[in-house]
């Protein structure tokens, strides 16, 4: 029996979780909220128990996201990749996500729009993939959105991800550069920077009710309950903390769902 999908659905819009593999953080969770309270880490272990292991690690999911409507079919991030990937040297490669794709009913030549959050090796691992020694788009026949500003901070991120994504997106005519904020064919890129310089979230909204597929703009239960907290692997923590308290306090009296790669559950409440 194929593995059930986990699915949002906001209006007409359907958000599907791609789950690409899970496995313990390279650092203690400790160094990564160094500003963290004993007391918070409690909070947030009833919160979201999952997301410490038996040895006290911080146990990580890595997910992409599709957003699918009768407008077209968005995917959002592209997960760790093969076992030969950007992030062999840390994530638990290979993924997954081809297999999760086939069971969410999801061809990758269907995929109109590749949405990258950023560009850490984690999030790009399918993007680009090598056939028969060339380097090809995965989703052959998608755009691939990245914010501008994250662009060219590329050889300050990952330097490598030039040869290996950037160029042969740009080859294939596949990459398309956004300038902050601006509108999909299912939802919205929302520029969120701090993370990286160029961090983007999607938010897709119906009447009342919102969805934000973060990225990393949450890479942990903690920033949740308490969204000032720094993280230590971001460029800029206090615009990464305005970035997460602007979008978690958007419109108080909206119901707004978050889609978050590396949490626990693929689908929580804000």
């Amino acid at each position: 029996m194929a593995p059930s999908v986990p699915r949002l659905q906001i209006g007409s819009t359907e958000i599907i979780a791609l789950a690409d593999g899970e496995g313990p953080f390279f650092s203690p969770r400790v160094d990564a909220f160094p500003e963290a309270t004993t007391a918070q880490w409690a909070e947030v272990d009833r919160y979201d128990p999952g997301a410490v292991d038996a040895e006290g690690r911080w146990r990580l999911q890595f997910r992409a996201y599709a957003i699918r409507s009768d407008k077209g079919l968005t995917v959002v991030d592209a997960g760790i990749g093969p076992a030969d990937g950007p992030a062999a040297s840390w994530a638990p490669v290979p993924g997954v996500l081809p297999d999760s794709l086939v069971a969410a009913g999801i061809d990758a030549a269907e995929v109109d729009t590749v949405v990258l959050t950023h560009l850490h090796t984690d999030h790009v691992g399918w993007a680009v993939v090598t056939e028969a020694s060339d380097r090809r788009p995965y989703f052959p026949n998608a755009d691939y959105l990245l914010q501008r500003a994250e662009y060219d901070a590329l050889d300050a991120l990952n330097p490598q991800l030039r040869e290996t994504l950037t160029d042969p997106l740009t080859a294939a005519g596949r990459l398309r550069l956004l300038d902050g904020d601006t509108p999909l064919r299912t939802g919205r890129a929302v520029a969120t920077p701090g993370h990286t310089p160029g961090h983007q979230s999607v938010l897709v909204a119906e009447g009342r009710e919102l969805a934000l597929v973060t990225g990393d703009l949450l890479v942990h239960a903690l920033q949740l309950l308490h969204p000032e907290l720094a993280y230590a692997h971001e460029v800029d923590p206090e615009a990464a903390r305005h970035s997460r308290e602007r979008l978690l306090s958007r419109e108080a009296a909206a119901t707004l769902h978050l889609a978050t790669p590396h949490l626990t559950e693929p689908f929580v409440s804000a």
